[in-house]
């Protein structure tokens, strides 16, 4: 298309789609966010700007930040169109699309976090807010537990003032607001992690206490944590979806696609306040934990049981798995047999009714999501969200044998190559340790339970044992779907 509109403050009236009916230049910063990826930009900057169309939350707008090298491509993009996104909203029928101005600004990437800290540590900011994946926050993968001993944190602890993670600065940033008096912030975790804001406070806390006790005992007695639940698929923006905004007539160098369905469930436990997010279909409660027990078992794990499989089977997208009848069968048992059971109801929603919800949106075409992107950090993803509910399912004396599949699976796949020889690319941070075992466990399945790391002392436990071997041995030898058939019509 000709005559595109380049995104930006300046082109929003030419625009033909919903945009900010706020006056953006008015607007003032209350939240800093790290790690302004798609999924931030279609769930809480969009309940945010829902706010300020309603002439709400002014003061509350947000400034993004990063502490990778690669946030810098991010931040460019962004400030190049003033921090404006274009979301696409995908139904099976139709297209609808607004522009989200919710963010005002980008701040550097320092290798020291200077500007980072700077800004957090301005009484102004009343929220620190964080999407920066499930193993970000330098966790023991098996415990749980804070690991101290990790090189970023080594460093971080010996070096307060200039560190190189978000938490580093976090603290440093809080420790110059108790110096000053000016008061703490927030911290709000928005990753799929079971007691996000606990993790998130566990984090900061251990991390100031390296080097300062009475720093972090005034951070553990300040500052609040608020668990959170959060829910939107967004996929990764690829060339198709940049074409999508082109025949809108905008030219957006970020925009972001996303389903139909939007959940935000979080602790009210603001210490510095916070915008009236109920009022855009937030919903505020003290009890989380059954939501994202809800959300992280049957969706996050849910994704997990469809993205190793698909990447063997060369089935490129999650909606691409719902299509693909052996898969879809697995899922629909393993989800109903063997997770939905470790789940309590929330008000207005069994757990069957959400495993039909979430097959209903993981069938969505429009949306493409790769079965690359969710199978990414399966060390992180299966210690996070597959292995509690096996977990669950042995204490309560329940099949696992679904499980034990999803496992295998994962194990094949993380072989490196898929069923039709081609070879998968690293996907994993621990790629190159986890490749070679995923190949000696071929001939030797228990090779792979022996990750302590990861299973701990699940490869001690004879049903789970047995059927991941059964399971795995037949995949080598049979192939993946001659399993998944054996399962599903057992």
């Amino acid at each position: 298309m000709t005559n595109l509109i380049a995104l930006g403050d300046a082109t929003l009236d030419q625009l033909t789609i919903a945009h900010p009916e706020y006056d953006r230049k008015a607007l003032t910063a209350g939240i800093v966010h790290i790690g302004v990826g798609n999924f931030h930009r279609a769930h809480q900057s969009w309940y945010l700007h829902r706010l300020m169309q309603a002439g709400q939350a002014h003061d509350w707008a947000i400034i993004g930040a990063g502490v990778r090298p690669a946030d810098r491509n991010m931040r460019d993009r962004l400030l190049a169109q003033d921090c404006l996104t274009t979301l696409v909203q995908l139904t099976p029928e139709q297209l609808s699309a607004e522009v989200v101005g919710s963010m005002i600004d980008y701040l550097p990437i320092d290798d020291d976090n200077a500007a980072l800290i700077r800004q957090m540590s301005d009484p102004a900011i009343r929220i620190v807010s964080l999407t920066v994946t499930e193993g970000g926050y330098y966790l023991d993968p098996v415990t749980k537990a804070f690991d101290a001993g990790h090189d970023d944190i080594v460093h971080d602890a010996a070096n307060p003032t200039t560190p190189r993670t978000a938490f580093g600065a976090m603290v440093a940033a809080l420790a110059a607001r108790k110096a000053a008096g000016t008061g703490p912030f927030t911290g709000l975790s928005c990753d799929n992690l079971q007691g996000n804001g606990d993790i998130l406070r566990q984090t900061v806390v251990s991390l100031a206490r390296l080097t300062d006790a009475d720093l972090a005992d005034w951070i553990d007695t300040n500052v609040t944590f608020p668990n959170s639940m959060v829910d939107c698929i967004a996929p990764a923006t690829g060339p198709d979806e940049l074409a999508l905004v082109r025949d809108l007539g905008i030219d957006d160098k970020a925009p972001v696609t996303h389903e139909p369905f939007r959940q935000w469930v979080i602790e009210d436990a603001f210490c510095a306040g916070r915008p009236d997010f109920s009022a855009v279909g937030a919903t505020f409660t003290p009890d989380v934990h059954s939501y994202e027990t809800m959300k992280i078992r049957i969706l996050n794990a849910g994704h997990q049981v469809l993205a190793n499989v698909g990447d063997l089977l060369s089935v490129k997208t999650i909606s691409g798995c719902m299509q693909h009848p052996l898969i879809k069968a697995m899922f629909e048992r393993v989800e109903h047999t063997e997770i939905a059971p470790t789940v309590h109801e929330v008000p207005g929603m069994t757990p069957a009714a959400y495993v039909d919800l979430i097959t209903q949106r993981f069938s969505n075409p429009r949306i493409v999501d790769t079965t690359r992107r969710v199978a990414f950090d399966g060390s992180s993803r299966h210690t996070g969200f597959v292995l509690p509910i096996l977990r669950d399912q042995l204490v309560a004396g329940r099949s696992v044998e679904g499980l034990a599949l999803v496992e295998a699976l994962w194990a094949r796949m993380a072989a490196g190559t898929r069923e039709d020889g081609s070879v998968i690319e690293p996907n994993d941070p621990f790629w190159d340790s986890i490749v070679p075992v995923a190949l000696a466990a071929k001939d030797r399945p228990a090779a792979w339970l022996e990750q302590s790391r990861i299973y701990g002392d699940l490869a001690q436990a004879t049903p789970f044992v047995d059927a991941f071997t059964h399971w795995l041995t037949m995949i080598w030898s049979d192939g993946a779907e001659a399993a998944m058939r054996s399962y599903t019509t057992a």
